[in-house]
This record gives structure tokens, sequence and C-alpha cells, in this order.
């Protein structure tokens, strides 16, 4: 290779060089400036509750007030459950109020579902930590008013990372959940951020990182069946993350993986296999409550 072809490879290699990182500093300062509203993305209609939904206030653990729906089976003398469902980044819990419904129709068990900050009309910005003050707020709510003899925590999308952070926090306080349910999870907020085509760089990520969702590794370390239940196509997050949470976790329950299902709409194709499936996960709780009792 003569010297001027050398000097144009060299020139071509330096500026590809020079792209990737001016590509790595644009997307990590906007990463750094806009986390928050890719992880909370808060609609912004306000829709109330169906009729026949209570719905109640919930302090927070950082003394704000938030708000959630109790859904009540048909027979409340079954009702020795509760389930503590989580929504999505772009949901509202009013919305979850049919799925709830069918639920607690099914199983005999109370559904709450709390809202998150910034969502359905509550004032105030989502972030990792409001978040998580709302969601050890609903944990106590149940606790505290409900005293459900079987507690099964439930997220579905970025729920799956609050509920496995309430389930972790609940296992440290000795109340740890008979069940933990996953819809659609992720494996842990920076696997998203390098869908997003963000260098997933540890040490970078720990310094402009202020979203801490690590579901995989919590998992692996929770005293209770974790029960996982994906879309193949789902285009949101890949089916291989839900399958990696299932394979991390210390107890495994049942993976459901639906054909044909994208993000949302798990139940809707699972239909009564969907419906099994949990039905499976809520008798699988009640058991472990039972065979735990001195």
């Amino acid at each position: 290779m003569d010297n001027g072809l050398r000097g144009r490879v060299t020139g071509i290699v330096l500026i590809a060089v020079a792209a990737a990182l001016v590509w790595v500093l644009v997307a990590t300062v906007w990463l750094w400036r806009n986390q928050e509203r890719v992880v909370f993305q808060p609609p912004s209609a306000a829709v109330d509750a169906p009729n026949g939904v209570e719905r109640v206030q919930i302090r927070a653990a950082d003394g704000a007030w938030v708000y959630g729906y109790v859904v009540p089976p048909a027979d409340a003398q079954r009702s020795d459950a509760v389930v503590l469902a989580f929504h999505g980044n772009a949901d509202l819990a009013a919305w979850f109020v049919p799925w709830a419904q069918e639920l607690a129709q099914r199983t005999g068990a109370t559904v709450v579902i709390p809202e998150y900050r910034g969502y359905g009309g509550i004032p105030g910005r989502p972030t990792y930590e409001t978040a998580a003050a709302d969601a050890a707020g609903a944990a106590s709510f149940v606790s505290d008013s409900l005293h459900p003899e079987t507690l099964v925590i439930f997220g579905h999308s970025l729920g799956t990372a609050i509920a496995s952070d309430v389930a972790s926090a609940l296992a440290e306080q000795g109340k740890a959940p008979a069940t933990l349910i996953l819809q659609s999870p992720f494996t842990s907020a920076r696997e998203m951020a390098a869908r997003l085509l963000v260098p997933p760089i540890p040490w970078l990520w720990r310094r402009i990182s202020r979203v801490h969702y690590e579901t995989i590794t919590i998992v692996a370390g929770l005293d209770c069946p974790v029960w996982v239940a994906h879309g193949t196509r789902d285009v949101v997050i890949p089916v291989r993350m839900g399958r990696q949470v299932f394979a991390a976790a210390r107890h495994h329950g049942e993976l459901l993986l639906v054909d044909g299902a994208g993000h949302n709409d798990v139940p809707d194709v699972g239909g009564d296999r969907y419906w099994a499936w949990i039905g499976r996960a809520m008798g699988s709780a009640r058991a472990r409550v039972v065979s735990a009792r001195p």
C-alpha cells in the first residue's frame, strides 16, 4: 500500500472513530437529560374508574398523597388474597381496572392498583425516587388496611421493575410476598438504554443514570416464586428479556410465552391459557402460605 492510499485509509478510520465518539457524547448527554421522560410517559388523559370500584387515598413513603383503586372479588368472603398490581409507563391505573376485575372474578382475590405521581391527575413529576415512594406507600396501604393472608405482587412492563423493587424491600423487612408475577419484564434499565443505541458502558452508566432498575439481579435473590409471561412479538421489550428474567429467578414459577402477542395484549391474545396460568400462580401462592403455617 503506497503512502497516499495509507493516508486516505487512516483518515477514513480517524473520521469514523471521531464520529463514533461524537455519537457516544451526544447520546450520553441526551440520556442524562431525558431519562425520566423516556422511562415515565404519563398519558395526558385522566380517566375515572368504572362504577363499583373504590378509589382510595394512599400516603407515599415520602409523605405525598397519591391514590389507587381497590377491585374486590364478587364474593368478599373469598378475599383471602390481595394482588398489588403496578401498571406500565404509558398506562393509567384506571385503564388497568378491567384486567383487575377479570382477575378478581376468576381468582377471588382483591386487586389494588396504585397510581404514580404525575399520572392520572396527581400533581408532581414522576421519577425513579417518587415512583419508589409511591409504590412503598401502596404496599403499606395493603398491609395496614387490607391485612392480606396471601400477598401477590404483579407488574406489567415498567411496573415489573417497580414490583420487583417492592418485593425486594418487603423481603428485607421479613414480609416477602407469596409470589411475584411479571408480565413483559425487562432485565435492567441499563440494557433498555442499550436498545436506544446508548452504549451500555458500566462505569459511564453508573455516573449518568438516575434510574436504577435491576430486575434480573433482584429476582435472583428473592425467596419467592417468580412467574413470567411475555409475548413473542413484543417489539418494546424483547421476549429474550422475559426469558432471561425467568431463568435468573432463584425460585421458578412458570414461564408463559404467548405466540403472536405484543407488549400490551398478552392477556387478550393468550385468552384462557393466560388466565389459567395466572390462576395457577394464585393457587401456588395460597398453597405456599398454607404450607408455611405452624
